[in-house]
């Protein structure tokens, strides 16, 4: 486009001619100018994925475009307007899990903690009975480490009304800790279980993050079902 092209369609806009200067460089302005933006949507925040699905099916915005649903991670979910003139989205919703606060990695904690931790921040299954009931039995004596591998160790346990014995440490464990939304089945993952004195207990991740393109499928999967009847409506990618 000339600049003598450029100047008659921004007189076409609007533009008073005499703010325009056309020279041998270009099309000039003397009046700054701004981009006036449009209003965004104010994002709604809720907790959890029947939120999105309640929205969804309700439509109670009247959105007519096919929405974006982004799976961000096993605690967040975000739903998406089609790109704007300015190839910007807007975020309707945000959901992000409420998890537990008392789950500890990486770290030692007295063995009373730990089964309070146990019981109120995983999922029921086997081996999270294991720990409890060996927990609940440990005596406040040394821990033993035996073996020439590093890994193994022993402790003292009651194994009975009067009686103590060494019990191998349970290594490595499979728990499935409150991580991910609770309308899905919380993914299971391995841990490695170690003891000190004191005593003291700590779980250390085993299974490099694997945990979270389990849950974050299992999202899709559960948003997938529950919103069969748009499948039209809605796009969604994790």
């Amino acid at each position: 486009m000339s600049n003598k092209e450029a100047l008659e369609y921004l007189v076409g806009l609007g533009y008073e001619k005499d703010i325009l200067v056309e020279t041998d460089k270009g099309l000039f302005s003397k009046v700054p100018l701004t981009r006036v933006n449009f209003p965004r949507v104010e994002t709604l925040e809720v907790s959890n994925l029947t939120s999105i699905t309640d929205y969804m099916k309700s439509n109670i915005d009247g959105y007519k475009e096919k929405l974006l649903i982004q799976v961000v991670s096993p605690r967040e979910v975000r739903l998406l307007t089609p790109l704007n003139d300015d190839d910007v989205r807007d975020e309707i919703l945000r959901a992000v899990a409420i998890l537990p606060n008392n789950v500890f990695y990486d770290r030692f904690i007295d063995t009373e903690r730990f089964n309070i931790m146990l019981q109120s921040g995983f999922t029921d299954n086997e081996d999270k009975e294991l720990l409890l009931k060996f927990t609940g039995l440990i005596r406040d004596e040394a821990v033993k480490d035996t073996g020439d591998d590093g890994i193994s160790q022993a402790v003292t346990i009651k194994t009975g009304v009067a009686s103590v014995g060494d019990a191998q440490v349970p290594n490595p464990v499979t728990l499935a800790p409150f991580r991910t939304f609770p309308e899905v089945i919380q993914p299971e993952s391995k841990f490695i279980f170690r003891m000190r004195s004191g005593p003291e207990a700590a779980l250390y991740e085993a299974d490099g993050g694997a945990w979270k393109n389990q849950a974050m499928k299992r999202i899709k999967e559960y948003l997938v079902e529950n919103l069969n009847e748009l499948e039209d409506e809605y796009e969604i990618i994790s």
